[in-house]
């Protein structure tokens, strides 16, 4: 049985390929040629393509009974809308309509936890409705349409189940991911502030398991939210000196003044590096001050999901950049 992945460079995509070979399983990977380290090494079929050219995805769907949609465009800045529109939405349009055509058995998507609603005050469950007047980001709207997509699909005969992640963290982060990046620019110190804030993170172990249970046991039409553990930004500094041997940036900013400084930033980047991904934009800011929880009864109950530790993973990213000659 072929199984396909999209998105096998990014961080999901990568460790997802990798259980999916130590499973004994024929790997297919989409990729668009980005990072070809991700594959180094690896006994898989790597074919060449984006997911927007709706042509080549038909050709990689072809011969294959599972898919697992990982790719995407993921971002915080409030630009490149038409790209995170094409990438995400079409993209996904593309791959459910070639695993219609190609009789594949189970397609899983990967969803996003920016796309599931929000309520102060009370952690957030697969139920909980996205409020479409609340500020959204461009990738927040994409992502509540990729559901859409993926419903639609399931309407027309298709089996989809919707995995749905959190901010991701752990080895085998090659371009690297917003998390890796971090973690890199604070082992180097060139990290010089943070601010208080929290979100919710799962590690590469805990969501590469949730796509294969989402895959094994998920019910057709439903999404399962999978996180590893809460972790305020102070907790998140204090597992980085831990794991890096290094202290912490001595600037501790207000949220709302590192608000108003990503909004003066981001102006300024835009035109002077427009394709440039920034780091910390408003949006950024915004999530980690709501301090969203998330609830993962669903994927425990249905699914038997257990979750590992967020501080194993961290350093299993440390130690993977050293290995690879990223960090000395």
């Amino acid at each position: 049985m072929r199984v396909l992945v999209t998105g096998a460079s990014g961080h999901l995509g990568a460790n997802l390929a990798r259980r999916l070979l130590d499973e004994g399983q024929t790997v297919r990977v989409l990729d668009r040629g980005a990072d070809a380290g991700a594959f180094s090494g690896l006994d898989l079929e790597v074919v060449r393509g984006d997911v927007r050219d709706a042509r080549a995805i038909h050709a990689a769907v072809r011969g294959c009974a599972q898919v697992y949609h990982c790719a995407a465009k993921v971002s915080t800045a409030d630009r490149g809308h038409r790209e995170i529109f094409e990438t995400n939405v079409l993209g996904t349009r593309h791959v459910l309509q070639a695993a219609r055509a190609g009789g594949v058995d189970r397609v899983v998507v990967t969803g996003s936890f920016s796309a599931v609603g929000h309520h102060p005050g009370k952690a957030s469950d697969e139920t909980t409705p996205v409020d479409p007047f609340a500020r959204l980001s461009p990738y927040q709207r994409s992502k509540v349409a990729v559901e859409h997509e993926c419903l639609k699909a399931v309407a027309e005969g298709l089996d989809v189940v919707i995995a749905t992640s959190c901010a991701i963290v752990g080895p085998n982060d090659f371009k690297p991911s917003r998390m890796g990046a971090l973690l890199l620019d604070f082992a180097r110190g060139r990290l010089r502030a943070y601010i208080p804030g929290g979100f919710e993170f799962v590690t590469t172990r805990d969501i590469v398991i949730g796509h294969r249970l989402a895959m094994d046991k998920g019910r057709t039409g439903q999404k399962y939210i999978f996180s590893s553990e809460f972790k305020t930004v102070d907790a998140l500094m204090e597992i980085y000196e831990r794991v890096t041997g290094r202290r912490r940036p001595r600037l501790r900013l207000p949220a709302a003044v590192m608000a108003r400084a990503a909004d003066v930033t981001n102006i300024v980047q835009a035109l002077v590096a427009p394709r440039a991904e920034p780091r910390f934009t408003p949006d950024a800011v915004r999530l980690l001050r709501m301090g969203r929880r998330a609830d993962i009864t669903k994927a425990r109950t249905e699914l038997g999901y257990e979750s590992t530790s967020v501080e194993s993973a961290i350093r299993e990213a440390y130690d993977d950049f050293v290995r690879r000659g990223v960090l000395r």
